[in-house]
């Protein structure tokens, strides 16, 4: 049976044993206790989002919070390679769709791409409230899909800074449409992060395909179809999850 998931306090989760009391309060306890409608003697998971998960038997119900008990703790590792997803700003909420899309098949980190041919611009308040936006959209899809480890949501990057993480990075692979090397057919190393770049609807520019090849990275193919930006990233991590950890 597959239980629903809440995030709990982290340091309230890493303290937690087998028998003792965990309480969930606050934004998580009033959904829990008022939109999921635990009951006593219902279980359910807490996770503290690095990878951490309790399964805890509800005691007392309040409105606004639930007491349980911790019936069992797990500690799952951090998977190998990490799967990192460099998405580009897209018009309306196709990037926050891929977002979603890409926590649920098991993305370890999303990064927002200001790419030249973004038609949304992320500048002072907007780009604070539009990473909020995703960090939120991160933890509703982490719930959703019963993860422990929620995804990391990273600072917005230009070219410059995609070029250097590209450097660092163990396999870089660029969504492009006139690529041939298929996604399917790439070998993935064995440990580091696997960075997998997608572009905005207009599409890579050519100086930004020439500054990523520069850095190590290799242009990919998907299919013979063309993606939407909300679509593209998912549809490509679920090709390389499928390699790599859906086995």
């Amino acid at each position: 049976m597959t239980y629903q998931l809440f995030l709990g306090h982290p340091a309230a989760v890493a303290a937690a044993a087998v028998g003792g009391t965990l309480a969930l309060e606050g934004d998580e306890g009033r959904h829990a206790s008022a939109v999921m409608r635990v009951r006593p003697g219902e279980r359910y998971y807490v996770a503290d989002g690095a990878g951490r998960r309790l399964l805890v038997e509800a005691e007392t119900v309040d409105r606004g919070s639930v007491l349980g008990r911790v019936v069992e703790v797990r500690d799952e590792p951090e998977p190998e390679p990490r799967f990192v997803l460099v998405q580009a700003l897209a018009k309306g909420d196709r990037d926050e769709q891929a977002v979603e899309a890409a926590t649920e098949l098991g993305v370890d980190e999303v990064v927002p791409w200001q790419a030249e041919r973004s038609v949304v611009q992320w500048r002072g308040e907007r780009a604070a409230r539009s990473l909020a936006k995703w960090a939120a959209v991160v933890a509703r899809a982490t719930k959703q899909s019963r993860r422990a480890r929620m995804p990391l949501t990273s600072d917005p990057v230009t070219l410059t800074s995609l070029v250097g993480r590209v450097g660092e990075a163990a396999a870089t692979l660029v969504l492009h449409e006139d690529a041939t090397e298929p996604l399917a057919g790439v070998d993935l190393p064995e440990t580091g992060d696997v960075l997998l770049v997608v572009g905005p609807e207009g599409g890579i520019t050519e100086r930004e395909i020439e500054a990523l090849v520069g850095a190590g990275a290799r242009p990919v193919r998907l299919g013979h179809t063309i993606l939407r930006a909300s679509s593209a990233g998912p549809a490509a991590l679920a090709v390389l999850s499928a390699r790599a950890r859906w086995r």
